[in-house]
Formats: structure tokens, sequence, C-alpha cells
């Protein structure tokens, strides 16, 4: 007997930007798989199951859910953001690939949130009003040569970029290699913004300029966006900042 497997975005952390969707995932699951932090965002019944592990378990969690949904039982994976960028809902479809005949048949869901882009462009206006791309900084599953590649290709074809996982305790450096190497691209001008907790009480939101860019204002709840040459900044008086890329480009660099 096959069950059910919904993975579900629980959105950047405002209970406001859960969608409608994610919550009726939530009221219909028995058991619940994901990092604490994010199970500890759900307000369960008491007939259903939480099973947290940490962080860098991924395709160790999806294996048990995947199991656990083939007994019969309706599971659900739980992300933070949206399951689907940098995060659950692509260790489980390689936990498919590589697990049992039986994992195919199923019933596999997901559910999309929220992402943190998404809500860090939303607080400053609209840096993504135009062409963008999004990296994760994180070397675990990919080598550092390859990310530097990517942020010079992205860079040098004037995509504003979404900088995921910028920085850790075990990966210090990265952040500052990366605008090392944007500053050899773009201009020292181009908008900077750090988006931390976005829509939670702990949010702060700031921009700068890539010429003073400071990766040490950044840690693991920051999601970073670079403008490209074309965003621009419109400063407001008394009110904060607004930073935007226009809806066409010149395709030339300033």
């Amino acid at each position: 007997m096959s069950g059910r497997l919904t993975v579900i975005g629980l959105g950047p952390g405002n209970a406001d930007q859960v969608t409608p969707e994610a919550t009726r995932a939530v009221a219909e699951a028995s058991y619940f798989y994901g990092y604490k932090p994010y199970l500890d965002r759900l307000e369960l019944r008491s007939d259903q199951t939480r099973i947290a592990s940490d962080n860098r378990e991924e395709l160790a969690r999806s294996n048990e859910a995947l199991a656990k949904a083939a007994e019969g039982h309706n599971v659900a994976v739980v992300s933070g953001g949206d399951p689907g960028v940098f995060a659950m809902a692509a260790a489980v479809c390689e936990a498919i690939e590589a697990g049992p005949a039986e994992w195919r048949d199923i019933d596999l869901a997901v559910v999309p949130g929220v992402t943190a882009m998404l809500a860090v462009a939303a607080r400053i206006g609209a840096p993504l009003g135009h062409d963008f791309c999004a990296i994760s900084l994180s070397d675990n599953l990919k080598p550092w040569d390859l990310i530097e590649l990517r942020l010079l290709a992205a860079a040098g074809a004037g995509f504003v970029i979404a900088l995921y996982n910028p920085i850790s305790k075990a990966r210090p450096w990265q952040l500052g290699r990366a605008f090392e190497c944007l500053k050899a691209i773009l201009p020292g001008t181009t908008p900077v913004i750090f988006g931390r907790a976005a829509g939670r009480p702990d949010e702060r939101i700031e921009v700068y300029l890539l010429a003073n860019a400071d990766a040490s204002k950044a840690d693991m709840a920051t999601c970073i966006i670079i403008g490209s040459p074309e965003t621009r900044i419109i400063k407001r008086g008394e009110r904060p900042v607004l930073v935007y890329t226009p809806r066409s480009a010149s395709g030339s660099k300033k």
C-alpha cells in the first residue's frame, strides 16, 4: 500500500507568508520530517508526529520520509522558503531516483513557498525587476571553482544575483571571495542588499555599494542580492531607500 508524501514550503518565517495551500497540506499530514527549527514553526495536533533531524541530513531525511509514505501514511517533508530552491524537493527527488521501485508509486506533491530572495526584494523595492539568477555559495555539494565560474558568468551577462547560504562558521571566507570576484566585473557603485530574516521580528535589511560591501555583516539567515549595472537606488529623504532594476536593459555596462 502506497501513501502520500508532500514537500511543503513554509516561507521565510513570517506566518502571514505561509500560503493557504501549505496550511492545508500541514493539516492533512500525519508525520512531519524536517530540520528542527522549521518543524518548531508548526502548531501540530496531538495526532500528528514530528521527526526532526540536522540541517545537513537532507538525503537521510528524504529516505526516512519516503519509507514511511510507502507504508501507507500521509507524510510531509517541510522546508523553509520554497522547497524547490536549494531545499528539500530536490533531495526527495534524488532519493526517489536512487531508491526502491515502490517509491516511484508514492503520491508526491510539492507545495511552493515564498523564497528568501522574494521576501528580501519585496522589502526594498524591486531589485529583481529584470533578469536575475540565484546561486548558493555553499561548496558542500559542488566545488568552489564552479561557484566562481557561475558568479563571473552571471555578472558578465548582466544578471542581478541572489546569493543563498552566503556564510557560516564552517565556511567563513566564501562570501568575501565572491565579492572580490564580482568587483573585477561590476562597478563599485553596484547596489548590494543584505536581507536578514526578512519578515521576522529580527529582520534587518541594509543596502551597501559593492565597493564597501562587508562580508562580516552576513550570516546563514541572510540572503544577499547583488544588482546589475542597471540597478538603481532611489533616495527618499526620511523614508528608506528603494532599490530597483528597470524592466528594460541597455545591454551596456556603466
